[in-house]
């Protein structure tokens, strides 16, 4: 099947697959977490999270309450080209959503970055930060 088609069909109509990779283990996306990157029209842009294969748990973030992004990345995952983003937001049921062990993480980075950027400012979103 299409992947399209599979997003259009699980998400709506309007659904567009933006981005999206799996957990990975030496390089190779040996595992059943799946992660993507989902737009739906102006309705909303979500990050996705399905773990599993028989029983699955599907968590989401919406991009634009995205408050900062960091990378780690270990030896081991320096060799292999894989690093762990965490996205950090004001979601009271999941503070950190960590993209664990994917490709090119510093290009998924600034990609969330720019995205979040977007988003906020198409909807009026501003984030004050204050110093004690």
């Amino acid at each position: 099947m299409d992947k399209n088609k599979k997003v259009k069909r699980k998400y709506g109509a309007d659904a567009e697959l933006i981005w999206k990779d799996r957990k990975r283990y030496c390089g190779l996306p040996w595992s059943f977490t799946r992660y993507s990157l989902i737009k739906n029209g102006d309705k909303w842009f979500k990050v996705f999270s399905d773990i599993g294969l028989l029983y699955t748990v599907v968590e989401e973030v919406n991009i634009y309450r995205i408050q900062d992004i960091s990378l780690h990345q270990s030896l081991f995952d320096k060799i292999f080209g894989t690093g762990t983003v965490i996205l950090y937001s004001n979601d009271e049921r999941q503070p950190e959503f960590r993209l664990r062990h994917i490709a090119n993480p510093y290009r998924v980075r600034d990609m969330f970055s720019n995205y979040m950027e977007a988003e906020r400012a198409k909807r009026n979103i501003r984030v004050s930060e204050f110093q004690y």
